[in-house]
Parts: structure tokens; C-alpha cells; sequence
């Protein structure tokens, strides 16, 4: 694992499920070309040779899930890959979907709240002195505008209001 994975890994204690995918992740990195036009045959071939049940992409982008069973941490690895995303490759804006109104909820409260004990970002220096912007729903006007000093966005949205929205015509 890199340094960034272990420093990631250690400032958010992360339990050996969440470590592993964050290992498997930076592993994973370490080989594709992040770029806007990837050939996705040639990047899944690369992930292929390590994972053979991968076999598609099912998007015309790099796209991956990472499996973990109830209560190991998946909002805590969000957070980890995000910092991790930021920390070693310079990622700054991010999107989070949720699958309901009680993970949204949720979500907003474990991305944004430093004072939580569910905080997702504890120990991450980068992202206490400049902490992420949560752009939701309710803000995104406001949020369009940007902020100088924030270097990192994580749009979070809830699949069951755009749907709502899609089949109103809002």
C-alpha cells in the first residue's frame, strides 16, 4: 500500500475490510490512465489481470464497486477514498448518490459535522483546515457560485428526489 493509503487508512482507523479496499483501490490506480477519454478496453483488460470477475464497466466511464457486508463501514470507506482520491491524485470534486431520504440524511450529517463520532474525515489535516464542501439538493444555486478557499466539493444527492422530480417534469 502507498504512504497516502497507510496515512488515509491510520488517521481513519480503518477496519481491515475498509483497509483492504482501500489497497485494493490505490493497487487499482497505480495502473489506470485517469483521464476523461480512457479506452475502457484497454483500462478493463488492467483490471481484469487482477480481478477476473470483473468483466464490464456497465458505464462509459471506469466504473467499480466495492462490496462490503452491513455495518463494516460503508460510509467511512466513501470517506476514506474521497480523502484518498484528493490526497494522491488531486480529485476535488465528487458525487454521492443516495438511495433514500434516510441515507441522505444520513450522509450529509456523516460528510459535513466534524463533532460527530460518525465524521468521515477525522485526522485528515488537509480536509480540517479546508473542510469539503457539501453541496446537496438544497444548496446547489448557492453552491454554483464556489468558494476560494474550499478544494474539495462532494455533491450528495438522493435518487429517490430526482426521480420525483424527473416524473413531475421539475
Amino acid at each position: 500500500m502507498n504512504h497516502i493509503a497507510t496515512y488515509v487508512s491510520n488517521r481513519l482507523s480503518l477496519r481491515p475490510p475498509q483497509r483492504e479496499s482501500v489497497q485494493v483501490l490505490s493497487g487499482l490506480l497505480e495502473e489506470l490512465e485517469l483521464s476523461k477519454q480512457p479506452n475502457l478496453a484497454v483500462e478493463l483488460e488492467k483490471v481484469h489481470a487482477n480481478y477476473v470477475t470483473c468483466t464490464d464497466f456497465e458505464r462509459d466511464f471506469i466504473s467499480m464497486c466495492f462490496a462490503l457486508a452491513t455495518g463494516v463501514g460503508k460510509t467511512r470507506l466513501m470517506g476514506a477514498f474521497v480523502a484518498y482520491l484528493y490526497l494522491e491524485k488531486g480529485i476535488r470534486n465528487f458525487f454521492v448518490l443516495a438511495p433514500n431520504l434516510t441515507v441522505y440524511n444520513k450522509l450529509i450529517a456523516d460528510f459535513s459535522d466534524p463533532s460527530s463520532p460518525k465524521y468521515v474525515f477525522p485526522g485528515v489535516g488537509a480536509l480540517a483546515q479546508n473542510p469539503p464542501r457539501i453541496i446537496t439538493g438544497d444548496n446547489y444555486e448557492y453552491a454554483k457560485h464556489g468558494d476560494l478557499f474550499t478544494d474539495v466539493n462532494i455533491n450528495l444527492f438522493n435518487i429517490s428526489k430526482i426521480n420525483a422530480e424527473t416524473r413531475s417534469g421539475s
